[in-house]
Formats: structure tokens, sequence, C-alpha cells
């Protein structure tokens, strides 16, 4: 065979460089992959002095979760803005496992954030040894290192006389660590797919949904120009209706208004005995478009489409909202009455808006008054509510 001159192109590089580049490929987590966070010490090496990433921080609440073996949720590929509401924006290396934030470090915060974990913090379990990832493989520059100090000082940055500690975490640094994505960039989707966080059927759903959303709000704003409000709008919601029928898994069309007049008062539930533990049932989503006024809220609390899913099933408690830090501004917001947390009950982002298929899955918040209790028999056979919460007052 006859050597190739020099000015031809190369297809196949040198050995050594194509492996690198294999590696790196192999790397690529999917839905379902296990791996092992590493160390406490090998994380901490990868970070600046104010324990980050990339800009992305470690919080102390993930120090728990060092040299455990984790699933992983999603890949993080993209995640939602929920600081300035403008959508997806993009994250390179990151990955979600089936871990929450505790807020222990940050004030006690209540939201229970699916926490981000960069691919340096991972490590593969029982990978061979082609696919094993450099410590530094996300790292874009030299880092110092971190300590333990260093960690904990940086979950603040100053503090408010009347508002208190101004707290740092992952969800107010979001913008720092992530970039603007293009909602009509589709290959955002296919890595959606690709990655295991989205089914066929479940991107068949949102594509459905956005189409459908798309032509009953231009109806409606039609409607509502000819003095019609949305009479033209509802036929085309009981075809939405009844084409999700047919596809397993359907929900009804999700955007419908409330039925209270906008400055009305809303129906006071008390959250009585739910606790963490209890046992409730969603209400059909008529009922609750009952207790909703014309922005979708029951005393403040905002109905998304992505509660509807969930409607009609039946969950358990997994915890009681009573602060959340605010990403905007990072101080502490107090809730005057508990909101509620359903266990497997989070925002699959198939029908939302500007931020589809968002792999975050954060908790949509439940009031008492969306909610009914469950009757469990107790170990005499009597029924009687499980999982009251002493700690938990009513609401006022």
């Amino acid at each position: 065979m006859l050597p190739l001159p020099a000015s031809f192109p190369r297809f196949h590089g040198p050995r050594q460089q194509r492996d690198r580049s294999e590696s790196r490929l192999a790397w690529r987590l999917r839905a379902g992959d296990l791996v092992k966070v590493r160390s406490r010490e090998e994380i901490l090496a990868t970070l600046d002095e104010n324990g980050r990433l990339d800009g992305m921080p470690f919080m102390p609440e993930m120090l728990a979760y060092c040299g455990t073996t984790q699933r992983v949720f999603k890949r993080a590929h993209k995640s939602c803005d929920t600081i300035y509401q403008r959508g997806n924006r993009k994250i390179e290396r990151t990955v979600l496992l089936e871990t929450r934030c505790d807020g222990s470090a940050h004030g006690g915060c209540d939201a229970a954030c699916a926490l981000f974990w960069k691919e340096a913090w991972l490590e593969p379990v029982s990978a061979p040894a082609s696919t094993q990832v450099p410590r530094n493989a996300s790292v874009t520059r030299r880092v110092p290192g971190c300590t333990l100090e260093q960690m904990a000082a940086a979950t603040q940055q100053g503090s408010d006389p009347e508002k208190g500690p101004r707290y740092a975490c992952q969800a107010t640094e979001f913008l720092n660590f992530t970039q603007p994505l293009n909602r009509f960039d589709l290959r955002q989707y296919i890595e959606d797919y690709r990655s295991g966080n989205v089914s066929l059927m479940t991107m068949l759903h949102g594509a459905v949904y956005r189409v459908g959303a798309f032509i009953v709000r231009r109806v409606e704003r039609i409607g509502r120009h000819v003095g019609l409000g949305d009479a033209l709008a509802r036929p085309l919601m009981a075809a939405y209706d009844a084409l999700q029928k047919v596809l397993p898994g359907g929900v009804p069309f999700p955007r419908r208004r409330g039925s209270i007049p906008t400055g009305q008062p809303t129906p006071h539930v008390g959250i009585g005995q739910l606790g963490p533990g209890s046992r409730v049932r969603a209400r059909t989503y008529p009922e609750i478009l009952a207790t909703l006024d014309g922005n979708n809220k029951t005393r403040g609390l905002y109905f998304d489409a992505e509660h509807v899913p969930y409607c009609g099933k039946e969950f358990t408690v997994r915890s009681l909202v009573n602060q959340i830090v605010d990403e905007r501004t990072g101080f502490m917001i107090r809730f005057q009455s508990p909101s509620i947390i359903l266990r497997n009950a989070h925002c699959q982002g198939s029908r939302s808006d500007g931020r589809l298929f968002c792999p975050r899955s954060i908790y949509p918040y439940w009031r008492a008054a969306w909610l009914t209790p469950v009757e469990q028999p107790d170990a005499h056979g009597s029924s009687g509510d499980q999982g009251r919460c002493a700690a938990n007052s009513p609401e006022r």
C-alpha cells in the first residue's frame, strides 16, 4: 500500500489521543447509571477558595453523600431559570442524582431542591479503566482548593438588619454556572432523549401541549378582543381533553383559569394534623379550579400546569414548607402558613412554558385546600391519622 501524502487529511489520530476521546465519550452519564461520589478531600481539591467549580457551589449539605454510591436521576445538560423565569439554560458536564438539599447549612430552607453534581465529583461504579474520568475533567482553570471553613463561609454573602443573612447556594448562583439556551435549539431535545431523561411518550405529551397551548391562547386572545371571553377557546380545550383520553397518561388541558373572581377571597383550609408521612389525595382538577382565583392562586399560592398530572391521585406528604431562600435575593422568605410537598410529585417539565423537559424536578407546593386527608387503619383496625407532626401548628 502506498503511503499517504503528508497533505492528506487524517481521519484517525494517534491511538493515545483516540483513547482519551473515547474515554470522554464513555463518561456521558445517562439516567439510571450508578456512580460513586468522590471523597471529601478529592472534591475539596477541585474547588476554588469560594467552594465553587466552574461557578457551581459544592454546598455543605452535599458532604453527607461523599463516598456513597448513588443513582443518576437525570443528566443536567440544561435546567430552568427560577431567578428571572427566562426558560432553560445550558449546563456543562453535570448530572442530578437522587439527592435533595436539606437546607441545614442555609438557615433551614425547606425547598428540598435537587442537587447539581459536576462529573469531576463523581466516578463510575465498576467501570473499565478506559472510562475513568480524570479528577479535574471539568475544571477549566487551575483552582487552589478549598477548606471546610471556606465552604461554610461561602454559604452567606453578608446580612441585612431586617432580612437576616443573605444566603448563597446552587439556586441563587444558578446564572453563574449556566449559559443561555435557545428554546428552538433542537439539539437539546435530542439530548433529552439520548440521555434517558425523557421517553418518547413524554416528548409526545410535551409536543401536543405546546401546540395545543399555542392555539388555545391565540383563540382566547381573539375571543377577548371581540367580547366573547373564552367562549371560542372552550371547544378547543374540549378537543384537547378528548385527545388526551386516547393518549396513555393523558392530562386534561392544564391551563384553565380558576372560577373565583380576582379580588374575591379564596378558601382558607387549615393544615390541621397533616405532616410528613400523612396520606392525602389530591383533589380532582375541577375541584381545585373551584378554589382558584382568576390568577390561578389560592391564598397567594399559584397552581401550575405541572400540578395537574397529579390531580385525583394519592400521595404521602414528604414535608412542610415554612421558609425558603429567595433565589433572586438570597434572603429567607417565611410563609404565613405552611405549604405542602408531596413525595414523588415533582415538576415533569412536559407542560411548561419556556422550560420544556427541564430535568430539575422542582417540587410544586400544595395548599391544604387542594388535598383531602386519607384515613388509614391503625394497628387495631380502626381508622386514624398516621404521620401526625406535633411541631406543625394549624394554618392561621
